[in-house]
């Protein structure tokens, strides 16, 4: 071995006591170190070992100021400047500082009745509180941008757009682009002179001459226009478009006029409460049919007492069932005797003879005569009946004109209501009045009541040009999750 290697284990056995007695030392409880760790670490207390394996310590043994710091600052980042500082370039961050214009350090020239510029167009005070301060966009409301089928719709537009890439034209759009509309446009006439009294008037509001095509070939094909119906010229009612209120709806009726709105208003809710009160009386409980503690005992009790009665019960049923067996067996052979008379019957029956068939064909052609001669006289004693059959007649005629008339009555009554057009039932808007406390005597003190978009639908549903419906529901798929977060904990 050599005298180097020596030398350091000589070396490394001298300083392994000198470690061993400095650790036995600092295990001592009144040794103070003087590093600022182990200061420190002497104050405070000793750290509690916590098992991280479990989610429920994760969050109340783990430092998370860091992020949560980091997420403030993104935040004042996106209220100040509307995102952030990183993503934004030198010419929105600084701006070249030229100093001020000599033209701007002279005062400005006060014209007399004429006030300064600067100061018309400073902002109030008022103004500047109210203003929005944050950069960030407010919440979209997705209520406001849903629409039923949404998803269909948007596939549909997606399908479009993919055959508009490849340049495939929709099959719709193909047959409206094959489809040539007849020229129905009147040939130009020999012109004629303008002091002739006999041309034909021109009307340039009248209808366009037709084709002179064959309407065969127009209708084989294609090119034949549809006849438009007359029932699409029609309104579909006779309602106007705005109803005026009656005289008692003015903000400042007469008495009688204001009466009769609140009589009228008062006979709608009579009618609503009339409805409720029937919709109670059907759905009312029988206090009669109440459970009593007698009847619950006897329901309790089913099946445990009435073994007796059973038995006794039991007994009376075997013997009417043994009855009627005896009484089959008494009556089973006078059957078979009568059957034995019938087939003697059958056997001894005889073949009719020809003077017996001749009588009986006697009989039926007396009989057919004398159905006939019994219509010809019902026909002869109706030609004195006349008189009674017109004013039969008459009355018949004058039920269905009355008929007639209660019909047309009523389709003309139903031009007025609103028409079934779909699953709901039209409901008319309640009345919008004023009790007899509220009227003001001036315009500028009136209250508005009601909305214009609501009373503009309603006249819609109300002149059948759209159905009655209600708002889409939409049903979440998943449920919303309310989550408080650290800071506001912290504060609460």
């Amino acid at each position: 071995m050599k005298e180097e290697d020596t030398c350091l284990i000589s070396f490394h056995s001298n300083m392994a006591p000198s470690r061993r007695l400095k650790r036995v030392v600092a295990s001592q409880p009144g040794f103070l170190s003087l590093k600022s760790s182990d200061l420190t670490g002497a104050v405070s207390s000793r750290r509690k070992r916590v098992n991280k394996n479990k989610k429920k310590n994760w969050n109340k043994h783990s430092d998370i100021n860091d992020v949560e710091d980091f997420l403030e600052d993104v935040r004042h980042q996106e209220r100040t400047t509307g995102g952030l500082l990183a993503d934004k370039s030198d010419d929105n961050l600084f701006f070249l500082d030229v100093g001020q214009q000599p033209k701007d350090l002279k005062a400005p020239e006060q014209v007399q009745g004429k006030k300064r510029k600067g100061k018309s167009q400073r902002p109030l005070r008022i103004d500047l509180i109210l203003q929005h301060d944050s950069l960030v966009p407010p919440i979209k409301d997705v209520l406001s941008y849903q629409q039923p089928n949404a998803k269909k719709l948007r596939g549909h537009a997606k399908r479009l757009e993919q055959l508009a890439a490849k340049g495939v034209v929709p099959r719709t759009q193909r047959k409206l682009l094959n489809r040539q509309t007849s020229d129905t446009t009147a040939k130009k006439a020999a012109t004629e002179a303008n002091n002739n009294p006999n041309r034909d008037y021109y009307d340039i509001w009248g209808q366009e001459t037709k084709s002179s095509a064959d309407p065969w070939y127009l209708q084989q094909t294609g090119k034949k226009l549809v006849k438009r119906p007359e029932e699409l010229n029609k309104k579909p009612s006779v309602l106007p478009a705005v109803e005026v209120i009656g005289p008692g709806g003015s903000y400042n009726p007469d008495f009688f006029s204001h009466q009769a709105l609140l009589q009228e208003a008062h006979d709608v809710e009579v009618k609503k409460q009339k409805a409720e009160s029937k919709i109670e009386r059907r759905l009312a409980f029988n206090k009669g049919d109440r459970a009593t503690e007698e009847t619950i005992f006897q329901e309790q009790v089913e099946g445990l007492v009435e073994e007796e009665e059973e038995k006794e019960v039991a007994a009376v049923e075997e013997e009417e069932q043994v009855a009627p067996v005896k009484e089959e067996e008494q009556v089973a052979p006078v059957k078979e005797e009568e059957q034995e008379c019938v087939g003697g019957a059958i056997t001894l029956a005889e073949k009719k003879t020809e003077k017996q068939r001749k009588r009986e064909k006697a009989e039926k052609i007396k009989e057919q005569l004398r159905v006939a001669e019994k219509s010809l006289k019902s026909k002869q004693q109706q030609l004195f009946q006349l008189r009674s059959i017109k004013t039969a007649i008459k009355k018949r005629e004058k039920k269905t004109a009355a008929r007639q008339k209660q019909r047309k009555a009523k389709m003309e009554a139903e031009k007025v209501q609103p028409r079934r057009l779909g699953k709901l039932k039209f409901q008319p808007e309640d009345l919008e009045i004023k009790l007899s406390d509220e009227l003001t005597s001036t315009l500028r003190q009136l209250k508005p009541e009601g909305s214009i978009l609501k009373d503009r639908f309603k006249s819609l549903q109300k002149r059948n040009l759209i159905e009655p419906r209600e708002r889409a529901k939409f049903k979440r798929r998943y449920k919303l999750k309310y989550v408080e977060k650290r800071s506001f904990k912290a504060i609460t």
